[in-house]
């Protein structure tokens, strides 16, 4: 009789546990709660905003809250102290991490965007040169950040010391670099989509210069999160990759203009031509990664861009922080 009883509880612990399972999974109005920070607010992120706003994480079962972190150092804070689940920054900020000596290193799992995002805004410059920024002043990213990474990676492939053959500006806060420019600090500034444009309708400045088209392929902009978190949190980490897959395919599949649609809800303040004319600049460069998965190529030339910057202990081997298993699985599933 014992026996029979134990045997029963067993059953009915089994078959709540279940029905608790499934009630999470795709199609369950009970929905996996996840917060994105992201590193900026910008178009060149346009996926993620096309996976919101098109109901593609709703639809993988989750429950997707984004902020704004203004910046990849305080993305990162954000990140290691848990007050987001996820964060979209640079490749470089787990590196830094790791290289620290983390017990819970921070994983890669899935790419959003493949090419810098930035472009050289120029105040005054109807015949642009690149040897024109030599003796200007060049208003700055963070120090060790991708965007002043891999311009200074650009600089110098066009043979200009980035702290030598210019007065480089580095104290700005990330959040004030436009304003300060606005304001008239700086000769050039390198700024992101739809901030550039923006400027350019303004005739505060003039793009003269790409990037992303200079410093060629990188994971530069990557949805990672804790080792601890994407352990406990797995079938969520791939269903997050999922919907991001589906967004990215609809981006490229879709011209700007419809893009710009979906998106805009993000950009309050930004007029709809600006919306355009940004996205199809990132189109047009390839800035937009066609599918989630890391390129051990890009993530080496990841690696050179961040060696000549002088910002790295030793190189960082292409398995210990990137995890593509999510990514691939990713291509299976949205094919069915």
């Amino acid at each position: 009789m014992r026996r029979k009883l134990w045997l029963s509880l067993l059953l009915i612990v089994a078959l709540t546990t279940t029905a608790a399972l499934a009630g999470c999974g795709k199609g369950s109005s009970e929905k996996v709660k996840l917060t994105i920070g992201e590193v900026t607010r910008s178009v060149f992120y346009a996926p993620e905003y096309v996976a919101l706003a098109k109901g593609f994480f709703a639809d993988e079962g989750l429950d997707v809250t984004l902020t704004t972190t203004a910046g990849g150092d305080k993305t990162m804070t954000a990140l290691l102290s848990n007050t987001i689940d996820v964060a979209l920054v640079g490749s470089e900020t787990s590196i830094y991490v790791y290289q620290q000596g983390s017990d819970d290193p921070v994983i890669n799992f899935a790419q959003l965007t493949q090419t810098d995002g930035t472009f050289l805004v120029a105040r005054n410059d109807a015949n642009f040169d690149w040897n024109n920024l030599k003796g200007a002043t060049f208003l700055g990213q963070r120090k060790g950040g991708m965007p002043q990474m891999a311009g200074e990676f650009t600089l110098r492939k066009h043979n200009i010391d980035p702290h030598a053959d210019l007065e480089l500006i580095q104290n700005v806060d990330f959040a004030n670099i436009a304003p300060a420019f606005a304001s008239g600090t700086g000769d050039y500034v390198q700024l992101f989509e739809p901030t550039a444009s923006v400027f350019e309708k303004q005739g505060t400045g003039k793009v003269v210069a790409s990037f992303g088209v200079e410093s060629g392929h990188l994971p530069y902009t990557v949805f990672m999160a804790k080792q601890s978190y994407i352990k406990k949190n797995n079938a969520a980490i791939q269903s997050f990759t999922d919907a991001i897959h589906r967004a990215q395919l609809w981006v490229q599949e879709n011209d700007a203009a419809t893009i710009a649609d979906v998106v805009a809800p993000y950009f309050d303040n930004v007029d709809k031509d600006i919306l355009v004319s940004s996205i199809d600049r990132y189109k047009q460069q390839g800035s937009y990664a066609t599918d989630p998965v890391i390129d051990e190529g890009e993530w080496n030339n990841l690696l050179d861009v961040m060696t000549q910057a002088g910002e790295l202990k030793e190189r960082t081997e292409y398995g210990k922080i990137v995890d593509n298993s999510f990514a691939e699985k990713s291509i299976e599933d949205v094919k069915k």
